[in-house]
């Protein structure tokens, strides 16, 4: 039961995090950048965690927690930079399908680091979830030829940064509590977002215009919530099941993209999307299958008995 539990954990992070590309749309139709975006929403997200940090009354952390929960969120940031590169070279259809090769990276990083072969449920799982992926993101019909090397390679180099993340937040500093290890996170990730754009723009722009709102938006279901679920869950999960899990962000961001912005999702589409939750049920759900269906040799003896 406990880790079902954290398993939903990161299912809600990963749910969340699929909300923010309507978010952004809605972001670049009212004229704001994509770096203003991504800046605000972290630098918003920091301060609210920066609020509930100090009403924790929990401040003492060590130099080597504080430093190594750090470039885990500076991991978080470089993913959103590496897929925007990607999705300026590439179709946003084909770019998704690169990211979201970190499905089976972060198994194979499990795997390397614990010197055992995944098992057969993840192995399944990983390849459910290509599928599901290829026909989500609706890359069958598109013209693959041509396509930019420079895209394909940061689309990759997200999945690859997206498992390392994972794999940081799986592993760094898992002894401190979930208060200290989500703000030291999130500070990580708000400084790498603030000084990889124009500060003082950025802070401009949010008191005198409506970028607060988007802020105020990205940074509670960017930051705030799958940072404080997968702080909590990560640690009790592994990257392996984690990144699993994370498939769960496409679907949402389909569903949202439809409710909100009236996108036309295909039935081939709708299919790659039940393929996908599919494939995230499968690792977990096939160990607990039996204990859902009746003893075959309790009915048997219950039928000579009759």
């Amino acid at each position: 039961m406990q880790l079902l539990k954290y398993s939903i954990m990161v299912l809600i992070g990963s749910i969340s995090y699929g909300t923010l590309s309507t978010m952004i749309k809605f972001g670049f139709m009212d004229g704001h950048s994509s770096g203003e975006l991504v800046g605000s929403q972290y630098l918003v997200g920091w301060l609210i965690i920066s609020v509930l940090f100090l009403f924790s009354f929990k401040y003492k952390v060590s130099w080597k927690s504080a430093g190594l929960l750090l470039i885990t969120g500076m991991m978080s940031t470089f993913v959103g930079k590496a897929y925007a590169v990607s999705v300026s070279e590439l179709p946003a259809s084909i770019a998704v399908v690169f990211l979201f090769q970190f499905t089976w990276i972060g198994v194979l990083i499990e795997s390397f680091l614990n010197k055992r072969r995944p098992d057969k449920n993840k192995l399944i799982a990983i390849f459910v979830l290509f599928i599901g992926t290829l026909l989500a993101g609706a890359i069958f019909g598109q013209p693959l030829s041509g396509l930019s090397l420079k895209g394909v390679l940061f689309g990759l180099l997200s999945a690859l940064l997206f498992a390392l993340y994972m794999y940081c937040n799986s592993q760094f500093a898992v002894g401190e509590s979930s208060m200290k290890r989500l703000f030291f996170i999130a500070t990580g990730a708000m400084l790498t977002a603030v000084f990889t754009t124009n500060p003082v723009t950025l802070v401009t722009n949010l008191v005198q215009t409506n970028l607060w709102y988007y802020g105020l938006l990205l940074g509670t279901f960017g930051v705030l919530v799958p940072f404080f679920f997968f702080a909590v869950s990560l640690p009790k999960v592994g990257v392996g099941l984690g990144t699993i899990l994370c498939a769960a962000e496409l679907p949402s961001a389909m569903v949202v993209s439809v409710i909100f912005l009236n996108e036309q999702v295909t039935s081939l589409q709708w299919f790659g999307m039940c393929l996908i939750i599919f494939g995230i049920a499968l690792p977990e759900g096939i160990k607990h299958l039996p204990q859902f269906l009746p003893d075959r040799k309790k009915t048997l003896h219950e039928k000579r008995i009759s």
